[in-house]
């Protein structure tokens, strides 16, 4: 199994551009576009390419300040959420990197910031080296919709990742409306799983169909007998109604099967999940499954009344590409 840097790793990025994060200002972008920071590929060297404005980077970058004060930029969250840690990545950037930097954020219900809106402070200014990730734990509930990235004095930042728990008003969800409960934007979390040698869990969670095989989770090829799952939070209690397993893009590596158990967790830590997970009930019997295609179930689906977790088991290994678990909340 893949290990994480950090352990807030394990939640959605917020700044994901997939998710429609983009800077809504930026005091000077001259070198490289602000908008790189939210690419969800890791940065990348280009030997010997220049363009107008000079070297090519794979981040933003600013102009070297020649007069008071700092850089940056403001940024609207493709979905508001509190923080659990961030990822400020330098990658690449070595002598043209900013000494320090800083976040602050503010939380708007519609719209944009404006001169009138109070920001909070969310990470002190840390200080930065070059080419290196730099992992900073949040320890705010505050949900949050734009943040501001501040570097001191000015230079270049690779990628900015922020980890956390998408916020949502279930008091504005109607008893009889069905939504994905797994849904990384309604709050759904994967929170441990048998191996994700090839592809995160988390991915399966991510809104929209795959990109790519990359865009999935995917195991290693199991040599001993058992088989690979993933454990998952729902964003909200609920009875699921209708389950989609998709395996777009995997095709010579589809699991032959899958099943899926449930159960209603109160208390206890997501480290304490996995033993309880063996014991869990059945949601969903074991289903064939096929090559790049999505698979919907509802007339299968035992009736296990309000469930908080699920364990999808696929058989024996392979990789799947999303998992939607649609239902009532409760």
């Amino acid at each position: 199994m893949k290990a994480y840097a950090v352990p807030f790793e394990k939640y959605l990025n917020l700044a994901d551009a997939r998710l429609g994060t983009k800077a809504i200002s930026v005091t000077d972008d001259w070198f490289a576009d602000v908008n790189r920071l939210f690419q969800p590929t890791p940065a990348v060297w280009k030997e010997g390419v220049f363009d107008d404005n000079g070297k090519w980077m794979d981040g933003w970058e600013s102009r070297r300040k020649r007069f008071e004060g700092y850089d940056s930029a403001v940024i609207r969250l493709g979905v508001a959420g509190s923080i659990k840690g961030v990822d400020i990545d330098t990658s690449f950037f070595t002598g043209n990197f900013p000494p320090s930097a800083s976040l602050e954020g503010c939380f708007v219900a519609e719209g944009d910031p404006t001169d009138a809106t109070e920001w909070s402070e969310v990470l002190g200014a840390v200080e930065l080296q070059g080419d290196s990730h730099h992992y900073h734990e949040i320890a705010n509930s505050q949900a949050f919709t734009h943040l501001r990235f501040n570097i001191y004095p000015d230079g270049g930042v690779a990628r900015l990742r922020v980890y956390g728990i998408p916020f949502r008003d279930w008091s504005t969800v109607g008893d009889n409306e069905q939504l994905d409960l797994a849904a990384a934007l309604n709050g759904g979390r994967a929170l441990a799983c048998s191996d994700e040698h090839f592809g995160r869990m988390s991915n399966i969670l991510n809104p929209g169909r795959g990109v790519n095989m990359g865009d999935g989770w995917e195991t290693a090829r199991r040599r001993t007998p058992g088989n690979d799952w993933v454990i998952v939070a729902l964003g909200h209690p609920g009875e699921i109604e209708r389950i989609v397993v998709d395996t777009l893009h995997f095709k010579g590596n589809y699991p032959d099967s899958c099943s899926i158990q449930g159960a209603f967790v109160k208390g206890g830590t997501d480290s304490q999940i996995e033993t309880q997970s063996l014991f869990w009930r059945e949601l969903l019997p074991s289903q064939k499954l096929s090559m790049h295609a999505e698979h919907e179930f509802a007339e299968q689906i035992n009736q296990l009344g309000p469930i908080t977790h699920v364990r999808i088991n696929v058989f024996p290994d392979g990789g799947i590409s999303r998992l939607r678990l649609f239902g009532k909340i409760k």
